[in-house]
């Protein structure tokens, strides 16, 4: 075979050729030879013990078994084809079953020779049988022998076309033994010892055919640290070249609208959480560098305060300030609450959305761009080219993970000198997604609740509970108080068996008819004016219960709301859950809030159901979502492509993401621009492999 190389394309590839390798570009993504090495193994089948039919007893294992299938039948029932076949070893006798029959398997299953069989044991009409078994002639020349056998995600479309098991293993070994080099090591001997790595290439051999478990587990986690440590490394990268090279408005002063806010018109004392968090935003500030920084912060743990106060030391600098929102809801409720907050200080505020009217707009613009207005809260509209400021010195993005990078990097533009951007979210991320994909940013956290809040009760109810439920609520609304009922559909779904909104907006108001009760609606389809009024009639109190689909997911602030009732909850996730829940609890009373769902459910939505009635805080419940879901799920599809991970899990590998990150960090503060001669196969690798994924990332 000729010489290989990483970059070879598969076609070139003894044993592939053209057909096959385009099987594997469309089925498996697989193109060149280091494609096909980084396609690692999901499992391993232990083979180092052959078995006897006399010591099958229970169903579910995998075995192998050595003997002769001494004799096959066809069967055809119902014009489907199906065969069966006796398979005999010294003790016994087993049925073997293969289903979609094709001529190329008849005429591929060998009789009266003997043969290994390896496969999973079934229990059917009370007995033993194997389906479908993996069958090796005796005097087959074995690939790499190894007890453990690799095992491969396969599709069955290209297995048919003979890209099995045994295939990808012949030609994976093949590869190992033609590449021209030797796979090279990647990392500094300083950080291989450090972190108790074996060698790459050694890894990359162990990794599909281990010799041992040892080896195997050593392998791995030599795999996984490297593959964490590149994705870390550019991410640092970004952030040490975005800090040197992109300048940010210095403010140096603390004044008078900072301070008479904090003095005169702050609601409440600010929590240590909140005073650390501005404290580090204050020194971000005042340096002249621009502010890329997240802030975390659980459901009602009072970040608009703190943005508010940010956007105060900008003001008091000379600047504006901006703050958008993914909804109009969203929007308006920040808007509102600043207004508030503010009161009749002198500070010149407006809201920019969709739905602002065009002679109001034009007066948005003009006030902008004279630099008469201070802060404008917004949606999408505010990244509009014809929205000019006179000198943005601040923005800010609420659940920021709702805009698009494109959208955000709109208003890196909105001035010669980009703004600070401070970025927020109340969806706590776990620990090891905020170290893997926002370790470019700087990050604060909100971990403690204001003084007074008590902690949401939760519940779990079924369909059976209801009219209990129907009381509670009675009795909830006697006290003075007002309820949330959340739906997850608009109309009736044929295909679902969720509640929807209009059946559950009609059985409430059977149930609290008029003129004891009044009752709102808010959904998405309906006109921004119509929610307006609606949620207007709430918070006046005009209302007692707002039934309503998950656009109150965010943002709606009303601390007399005390109950959250959320039906079908089984078809919700569990941040949304945390979510809709933080919609209670922001006042001083017992807030509660109830999950109905229906009597059957799934092992997972046990799970979120358990996990919500379990705990209020937000970073446990994004652990066990993380746990649930996954990562691609929770950051969404354009952020969890950028990870691409091939064998890191980022559920139990935390320890090796930590690590790796602590060695990124460490390398970084040492060797910023990885000039070093130690760090010299680190820079090459990087440039080589990674500098695509992280193209901003310039390195001299």
């Amino acid at each position: 075979m000729r010489n290989l190389h990483f970059h070879t394309p598969l076609e070139y590839v003894k044993g592939i050729g053209p057909e096959k390798a385009a099987l594997l570009k469309i089925h498996l993504g697989l193109k060149t030879c280091g494609d096909l090495l980084n396609y690692f193994p999901f499992r391993y089948v232990d083979k180092s013990r052959i078995y006897t039919i006399n010591e099958i007893n229970t169903a579910s294992a995998e075995i192998q078994l050595k003997g002769k299938i001494i004799s096959i039948n066809e069967i055809v029932q119902n014009k489907k084809k199906r065969l069966t076949g006796i398979f005999e070893d010294s003790t016994g006798t087993l049925e073997l079953v293969w289903f979609n029959v094709t001529n190329w398997l008849i005429k591929s299953i060998p009789l009266y020779e003997e043969i290994i069989i390896f496969g999973k044991i079934n229990h059917f009409n009370n007995k033993f049988n194997m389906i479908h078994p993996e069958i090796e002639k005796i005097n087959d020349p074995k690939i790499n022998s190894t007890p453990l056998e690799p095992i491969y995600s396969n599709s069955e479309k290209i297995q048919k076309r003979g890209i099995n098991q045994k295939f990808l293993r012949k030609i994976i070994h093949e590869i190992l033994l033609s590449l021209e080099n030797p796979i090279q090591e990647n990392l500094s001997d300083e950080i291989l010892s450090q972190n108790k790595l074996i060698p790459r290439a050694q890894a990359y051999k162990e990794i599909h055919f281990p010799t041992n478990y040892k080896i195997l587990q050593l392998s791995e986690y030599r795999l996984k640290f490297e593959e964490m440590f590149f994705f870390q490394l550019g991410l640092g990268l970004e952030k040490k070249y975005r800090q040197s090279t992109t300048p940010g408005y210095l403010f140096r002063n603390i004044g008078n609208n900072f301070n008479n806010f904090f003095s005169h018109y702050l609601p409440f004392s600010l929590t240590n959480a909140q005073k650390k968090v501005i404290r580090e935003i204050r020194k971000d500030l005042g340096r002249s560098v621009q502010m890329n920084r997240l802030l975390q912060g659980d459901v009602g743990s009072g970040k608009t305060v703190v943005a508010l106060m940010s956007m105060l030391i900008a003001i008091d600098n000379g600047f504006q300030a901006c703050m958008i929102a993914p909804t109009e809801i969203l929007a308006i409720q920040h808007f509102n609450g600043i207004k508030e907050l503010i009161g009749n200080m002198s500070l010149s505020i407006n809201l920019l959305t969709g739905s602002t009217p065009t002679s109001e707009r034009k007066n948005i613009h003009q006030n902008l761009q004279n630099g008469s207005l201070n802060i404008l809260v917004g949606t999408h509209a505010v990244l509009e080219d014809n929205v000019v400021f006179k000198n943005l010195g601040l923005a800010i993005i609420d659940e920021q993970h709702r805009f698009g990078v494109k959208q955000r990097s709109k208003l890196w533009k909105k001035n010669t000198i980009p703004p600070h951007i401070l970025v927020m979210t109340a969806t706590p991320i776990p620990r090891t997604l905020a170290m893997s994909f926002y370790s470019d940013l700087d990050v604060s956290i909100i971990d403690e609740l204001p003084k007074g809040r008590k902690e949401i009760k939760t519940y779990h109810r079924t369909d059976a509970q209801r009219l209990m439920v129907f009381q509670f609520i009675k009795d909830v609304i006697n006290k003075g108080r007002q309820v949330y009922v959340v739906y997850p559909l608009i109309e009736e779904s044929e295909t679902l068996d969720y509640k929807d909104l209009m059946d559950g907006y009609e059985s409430i108001v059977r149930e609290f008819p008029m003129p004891d009760y009044q009752v709102s609606i808010v959904h998405g389809r309906m006109k921004p004016a119509d929610k307006e009024y609606e949620m207007a009639r709430f918070i006046n109190k005009q209302t007692q219960i707002m039934v309503a689909t998950t656009v109150i997911e965010v943002g709606v602030n009303i601390p007399n709301a005390s109950l959250m009732i959320i039906e079908s909850a089984e078809k919700f996730g569990l941040s949304q859950l945390h979510q809709l829940r933080g919609r209670v609890g922001r006042g001083s009373n017992q807030s509660y809030c109830i999950l109905m769902t229906k009597t059957e459910l799934s092992k997972e939505a046990q799970k979120r159901i358990q996990t919500m009635c379990k705990t209020n805080d937000g970073f446990k419940i994004s652990e066990v979502d993380l746990e649930i879901r996954g990562p691609g799920n929770i950051l969404g599809t354009q952020q969890s492509g950028m990870l691409d991970l091939k064998i890191t899990n980022l559920v139990h590998d935390k320890a090796i993401v930590s690590l790796s990150k602590s060695a990124v960090d460490q390398l970084l503060f040492s060797d910023p621009k990885l000039q070093l001669e130690k760090n010299k196969s680190i820079k090459e690798f990087f440039l080589t492999h990674h500098l695509d994924k992280f193209h901003w990332a310039k390195i001299s």
